[in-house]
């Protein structure tokens, strides 16, 4: 989860830089269409790969993390980024929510409260704060993190179902560009050049790096413990400021990083010490059933 974080990170930053020539919508867009492309080449599935049983379920996972992306950029685009990110990130406390009244053996004690911990350093990183003007959008905002939650509770079903990692991320992006090319017409045009394309490009690289990396860790990790390490992005998106858009965090920005450290550490030496959930084993790279679990540190 980890490594998806530094990737959603990587992906912020190609999202702050193309902000500059296309719109929210534009960049919706072409997040899922250069991610789909990409997971095209990098899957090379037989046709009949793409096939599924649980194609219900892909349509609800797609639509709920779609709808909660949607969300997400209209509070960006009222709110400031910090009250924006801090609103979204409230997904794992959504995801423990539902795991409580789904899977009731999931819910640790333990691992609710490192949750949030993990939250308490999310608002001292982020400092957030809103003005009475912005409640509507901050629902929207708080909204975006409930579908996102609800996303990656229906991944988690269907790691069970057995459905690989690169066909759920190949459906949510599918359905994206899809939704999203059909809006495209009632969305002014920008101008593309190679330096747009570049950015363009390598925000479908990092988001479907990403999308991909957190499944597996959502498939083979506790998920809770994934959920927490989660906050991992928001450190990550904090240093990749200070390295390429010369921000200087505040005192209490550092403490909050030190809190979700402690957070995610504390999951990964509760993770340690829990007997392995077993799942369907079958051989790496067979594109109908999940590997075999490996350890999420």
């Amino acid at each position: 989860m980890l490594v998806a974080g530094l990737n959603f990170a990587l992906m912020g930053v190609f999202v702050k830089w193309g902000a500059q020539d296309f719109s929210a919508s534009e960049l919706v867009f072409y997040r899922s269409l250069f991610g789909m492309l990409f997971l095209l080449i990098v899957a090379r599935q037989p046709l009949g790969a793409y096939a599924t049983v649980h194609w219900l379920r892909h349509l609800g996972r797609s639509l709920s993390g779609l709808i909660s992306l949607w969300l997400y950029f209209l509070a960006l685009a009222h709110l400031p980024l910090a009250t924006a990110v801090t609103l979204n990130y409230t997904s794992p406390l959504f995801l423990a929510a539902i795991l409580r009244f789904t899977h009731p053996h999931d819910s640790r004690p333990g691992l609710l409260g490192l949750l949030g911990l993990g939250f308490g350093g999310v608002i001292l990183l982020l400092q957030p704060h809103l003005t009475p003007q912005q409640w509507s959008y901050a629902g929207i905002g708080l909204l975006s993190g409930m579908g996102a939650g609800l996303s990656y509770a229906q991944i988690r079903s269907m790691a069970h179902l057995g459905e690989p990692d690169w066909r759920v991320v190949f459906y949510f992006t599918t359905l994206s560009t899809v939704v999203t090319g059909l809006a495209l017409p009632f969305q002014p045009a920008h101008a593309w050049s190679l330096h747009s394309l570049g950015i363009l490009a390598g925000l479908g690289l990092f988001a479907t790096l990403g999308q991909l990396t957190m499944t597996r860790a959502y498939r083979t990790g506790v998920t809770l413990v994934v959920a927490n390490l989660a906050y991992g992005t928001i450190v990550f998106s904090t240093l990749l400021g200070m390295v390429f858009f010369t921000e200087h965090p505040a005192p209490t920005t550092w403490l909050g990083i030190g809190v979700v450290i402690l957070a995610g550490v504390g999951s990964s030496l509760w993770r340690s010490s829990l007997p392995a959930r077993s799942l369907p084993a079958v051989a790496e790279g067979s594109g109908d059933t999940p590997p075999p679990p490996r350890p999420l540190e």
